[in-house]
């Protein structure tokens, strides 16, 4: 991966829906997960509420900017006991 991209992950049940794990993405100054969402036509301008973020490994808000170079990962609700 280049430093000017992003790399994009998708987990469980949202990995199934749009059939891909991992992309790349070029970064774009201001950019944020949300617009990442949005960018990549995952459904709606913003994760659904029940949908968590990770920004390098770190659960994160959907505004959080990104940096050149970030892993930007969505998670769904995952359950288990």
């Amino acid at each position: 991966m280049m430093s000017g991209e992003l790399r994009v992950r998708l987990f469980a049940g949202l990995r199934e829906e749009a059939g891909w794990q991992e992309r790349s993405l070029a970064h774009q100054s201001g950019m944020t997960a949300a617009a990442v969402w949005t960018l990549l036509n995952l459904g709606g301008t913003a994760p659904p509420a029940t949908v968590r973020v990770a920004i390098n490994h770190e659960f994160a808000a959907l505004d959080t900017p990104l940096a050149h170079g970030d892993e930007v990962a969505f998670l769904p609700p995952i359950s288990g006991g």
